[in-house]
């Protein structure tokens, strides 16, 4: 099965299926002398987990990160980064009657199609869930271009949920506010409304869609390579490759069929350090393919959730028959409140592999000092450390 791995030198290599004993993910191109902390991965681990309110599914999912390699005393040592996350409550049962009838809408009848078999328990690995090694790897990500010279900032809120919009939001309302209630929204009136409508349609037995918004500042003017490796065409792989995702723009978006060319197009002038910067940023920080400079922005969509627990119709291929089903398990009334820190992730995997590619941060080593050996984050030699003398190793000459 190929597709499994995302960056070209921030590459993100993943497994598990859903009701299997674990996901994880290998993250190669970390570059050596990043202090990597697992409670900051586990951050952003907890906000994507199921069980955290009445508008998410119930498993009961602790998604504990552990990292069994490339790290040595808490920094990363330029070698492949592991991570895995245990499956501690999976069901299967509920799955069986799918086995040979597949669920309408989902990947059930596709893999199949494809692979002639499939782990069909929790939908195996085209379930969302496999998202936890996403937001694992983006964790990563996060806190190299924190530790790095640049000041990339990245945040998302839920802007729709079914007809509810979110009203006008900046950044700052976004880090301040989107949190602050269980729908991600940094809109609080609009937050009230958008749960009242999935506590509505979950009551109805059915689900709906929405949508998300994210900003990104702080990366640097250059990066991207058209044709085929555009930042906006890679940017799009990352975010239709979420699951349920039937929409993704940037910049003013589907506004742009109905703008002029004299309404988008942006004059230059010089900015506060004598750089040339746009005036206006319609474009979402990218001109022909490449950065600006100024913020990356844009929206998601997502299709409602399709594991309804409403009567619907399939066939068994294996008895021959049509059959009536009811799709019952835990299951998200709508998606997007889970899915920010999934978007989170993806732009900051999407930003870093380009700031790499780029040469802003040196592939090798954080502090860019090729040939530099005794660095602050080398390991020490317990041999050398006094206190140590009776646990050492003893060398060739004590006798």
């Amino acid at each position: 099965m190929n597709g499994n791995e995302f960056g070209r030198l921030f590459r993100m290599t993943t497994y598990g299926e859903s009701h299997g004993e674990a996901m994880g993910c290998t993250v190669s191109g970390v570059p050596a002398g990043v202090e990597l902390s697992e409670e900051e991965i586990q951050k952003d681990l907890d906000r994507r987990k199921p069980g955290q309110s009445m508008i998410t599914t119930s498993r009961g999912e602790p998604d504990k990160v552990t990292i069994n390699s490339g790290i040595q005393d808490g920094y990363t040592t330029g070698t492949p980064i592991g991570m895995v996350i245990q499956n501690k409550d999976a069901r299967s049962g509920k799955y069986e009657p799918f086995i040979t009838a597949p669920r309408p809408s989902h990947g059930d009848y596709t893999y199949s199609a494809k692979f002639g078999t499939r782990n069909w328990g929790g939908g195996g690995r085209s379930s969302a869930r496999e998202t936890v090694n996403w937001v694992a790897a983006g964790g990563v990500a996060k806190q190299v271009l924190e530790q790095s010279d640049y000041d990339v900032q990245i945040k998302a809120h839920v802007c729709q949920i079914g007809d509810v919009e979110a009203g006008p939001v900046t950044f700052e309302d976004m880090l301040e506010h989107s949190e602050e209630n269980e729908v991600r929204c940094a809109d609080p009136e609009a937050a009230e409304e958008m749960r009242d409508v999935a506590d509505q349609h979950q009551k109805e037995g059915d689900s709906i869609g929405g949508a998300i918004y994210f900003e990104c500042r702080g990366v640097p003017s250059g990066l991207g390579a058209p044709r085929f490796d555009s930042f906006p065409s890679r940017l799009g792989q990352a975010m239709y490759s979420i699951p349920a995702v039937n929409d993704f723009e940037y910049g003013i978006g589907r506004e742009a069929r109905t703008t002029k060319g004299s309404e988008y197009t942006e004059n230059w002038e010089f900015d506060e350090d004598g750089h040339p910067t746009p005036v206006g940023n319609d474009h979402g920080g990218i001109q022909g393919g490449i950065t600006t400079g100024q913020p990356i922005y844009g929206e998601v969509s997502w299709h409602a959730p399709v594991s309804i627990p409403k009567t619907q119709e399939t066939v068994d291929w294996e008895t021959g028959e049509g059959k009536e089903i009811t799709v019952t398990g835990r299951h998200d009334p709508v998606l997007p409140p889970r899915a920010v820190p999934v978007v989170e992730a993806m732009l900051a995997c999407t930003v870093l592999d380009f700031m790499l590619l780029g040469g802003r941060i040196n592939p090798d080593r954080l502090d860019g000092r090729p040939g530099e050996y005794d660095t602050d984050y080398h390991p020490s030699s317990p041999q050398n450390d006094p206190e140590d003398a009776d646990t050492h190793a003893k060398t060739i000459d004590d006798d």
